[in-house]
C-alpha cells in the first residue's frame, strides 16, 4: 500500500544500464482482470542494435531515466507467488482462502476478488501520480526504483493497481505480484519481492447498517484535516473503517500464525493517509513489522469514480510472512531451484505445518573493498546494485564498515565488507576472487570512484 510505506530512502541510481537493446521474451501482458494462472518464462538477450527494451511483448524506448539491468529483467515473469507449492504460493493461498471463507457477498460468492497475474510493467502515473505521491517525493527518484524510461517502470508496489481496479467498479479486492526496488543487501532485502494489496470500500449503508440508531450518520462532512481524520470524513465513519480494518487484519494474522499471537499497532499517520498504521507481531520475543494499512485518501477514491464511498487499504510482504511462518533465514532461498528446498513445502494441504530444515550450512567468504568517492555523483544504492548485478545471489550481505574523510584533501573514503556465501554449496576463494575483482573494476569504471585496492 503505497501511501503507507515509508519511501524516504534517498540514494543515487546505478549507472549500469542495459545494453543498447535488450530483448526479453516471456509471458504476454495480462489484462487487469486476468486469471490466477501463471505462464512460463523464457528470457533471452539479443545483440545490441537500438536503444529499446522489449519486455512482455511490448517495446520501450530507453532514455536518460532508464536504469533497469539485465539481471533484474531476468526475474520478470518468474511469478513465484503462482508457482504451486512454493512457500510464497502457500502464503498467498492461505490469505485467499481466509478472505474467501470469512467475507461473503449477498449471493454467497466471495466478497473479495483476487488478481495475481497483473503485469509488473506500469506507468509512472500508475505507480505514483494516481496515489497522490508528490512530484518531489524521494520515493520517485531513480535511486529507489527500476525505470524502463521516464514514463514506464517496474512497479515498486502493488498499490500501482489500486486506482485502475477501483475505477473498474471493484469495491473489495486483493492484488498480488512481484515488486521491484533498489535497496540494501542483506538476508532480508532483495531487489525483487512480492506484495499483496487489499482494498475495501463501503457505502453509507454498508458501514452504518449494524450501528444502533445509525440512520442519521454520514460518511462525509466539510471540516478540517487532523491527525485523526481527513477533512471530508466524519469522525464516526473514520472510526468504523479503522475498527473494521484492524479487526480484519488481526483475524488474518491469527489465522496464519495461530491463536495467542500478540499484535500491536504503530501509528504512522503523518504525512499521508489519516489515520494509518503499521502492524507488528511478536514472534519469538521480538516485535516484527508485517504490514502497513490505513484509511484511504478520499481524493484517490473520488478520482477513481467512487465518490460516495469510503475505504481502507493494506499492503503486506509475502516474503516477510513466509520467513516468519516457515523459519526461512535468507530471502535468497525463495529463488532457489534446489529440490532440497522446494520439496520441503509440498504437502497435502496449504495449512500443513512446515518448519524449514536448513540445507548444509556453507561457510562465508569475506572480502573488503575500499575507494575514494567522487565529489558529488556517488551514492550507496549505486554500489549495492552494481554488486548485485555482478555477484548475483552469491552475495549475502554488503555492509559499510568504515567511512573516512582525509584531513587535508577532504576526500571521503568508504570501506565495504562483502559477504559471499552460496546457499547450496561451498564457494572457493578462487571464484570469489574473480567476482570481487570484477566488482572493483566496475566500481571504478561505472561509479567514478578511485580504488584503494
Amino acid at each position: 500500500m503505497a501511501m503507507l510505506w515509508k519511501f524516504m530512502r534517498v540514494a543515487k541510481y546505478s549507472k549500469t544500464p542495459l545494453s543498447p537493446k535488450v530483448k526479453v521474451r516471456g509471458i504476454p501482458t495480462h489484462s487487469r482482470h486476468s486469471s490466477s494462472k501463471s505462464a512460463p518464462s523464457d528470457f533471452a538477450a539479443s545483440a545490441p542494435s537500438s536503444n529499446t527494451v522489449e519486455l512482455l511483448g511490448k517495446s520501450y524506448p530507453q532514455d536518460d531515466y532508464s536504469n533497469v539491468t539485465e539481471k533484474i529483467l531476468s526475474k520478470v515473469g518468474k511469478n513465484l507467488h503462482n508457482r504451486k507449492h512454493h512457500p510464497l504460493w502457500l502464503i498467498k493461498e492461505q490469505v485467499k482462502e481466509h478472505f474467501y471463507k470469512h467475507y461473503v457477498g449477498r449471493r454467497g460468492t466471495p466478497l473479495f476478488s483476487v488478481y495475481d497475474s497483473l503485469s509488473p510493467v506500469v506507468t509512472v502515473q500508475q505507480n505514483f501520480d494516481s496515489l497522490l505521491i508528490p512530484q518531489n517525493h524521494a520515493s520517485r527518484r531513480r535511486e529507489d526504483n527500476y525505470y524502463l524510461n521516464r514514463d514506464h517502470m517496474l512497479r515498486a508496489h502493488t498499490s500501482a493497481h489500486q486506482w485502475d481496479l477501483i475505477r473498474s467498479g471493484l469495491d473489495a479486492f486483493l492484488a498480488v505480484g512481484d515488486v521491484y526496488r533498489r535497496d540494501t543487501v542483506d538476508n532480508t532485502h532483495y531487489p525483487v519481492f512480492h506484495q499483496m494489496e487489499g482494498v475495501r470500500l463501503f457505502s453509507c449503508h454498508e458501514l452504518f447498517s449494524s450501528v444502533r440508531d445509525g440512520e442519521g450518520l454520514q460518511l462525509f462532512e466539510q471540516g478540517h484535516r487532523t491527525a485523526h481524520k481527513q477533512e471530508c470524513h466524519t469522525m464516526e465513519a473514520v472510526r468504523l473503517v479503522e475498527f473494521n480494518l484492524k479487526q480484519v487484519l488481526t483475524k488474518l494474522m491469527a489465522h496464519i500464525f495461530g491463536d495467542g499471537l500478540q499484535v500491536r499497532w504503530v501509528d504512522c499517520s503523518f504525512p499521508f493517509t489519516h489515520p494509518s498504521f503499521e502492524m507488528e507481531i511478536n514472534f519469538q520475543g521480538e516485535w516484527m513489522e508485517v504490514l502497513g494499512c490505513g484509511v484511504m485518501e478520499q481524493q484517490l477514491v473520488n478520482s477513481a469514480g467512487a465518490q460516495d464511498k469510503i475505504g481502507w487499504a493494506f499492503g503486506l510482504g509475502l516474503e516477510r510472512l513466509a520467513m516468519i511462518l516457515y523459519d526461512i533465514p535468507d530471502i535468497r532461498l525463495f529463488w532457489s531451484e534446489d529440490e532440497r528446498f522446494l520439496k520441503q513445502f509440498i504437502g497435502p494441504h496449504i495449512w500443513q505445518k512446515i518448519k524449514f530444515q536448513p540445507l548444509s550450512r556453507h561457510p562465508p567468504l569475506i572480502n573488503d573493498i575500499s575507494f575514494w568517492l567522487p565529489s558529488e555523483t556517488y551514492c550507496q544504492n549505486d554500489f549495492y546494485d552494481l554488486v548485485r548485478t555482478i555477484g548475483g545471489d552469491l552475495i549475502e550481505k554488503v555492509v559499510l564498515v568504515d567511512e573516512f574523510t582525509h584531513p587535508k584533501t577532504k576526500k571521503v573514503s568508504h570501506c565495504y565488507r562483502i559477504v559471499y556465501r552460496h546457499p547450496e554449496r561451498t564457494l572457493t576463494q578462487d571464484e570469489v576472487h574473480h567476482i570481487h575483482q570484477a566488482i572493483e573494476e566496475s566500481a571504478v569504471r561505472e561509479l567514478g570512484v578511485e580504488g584503494r585496492f
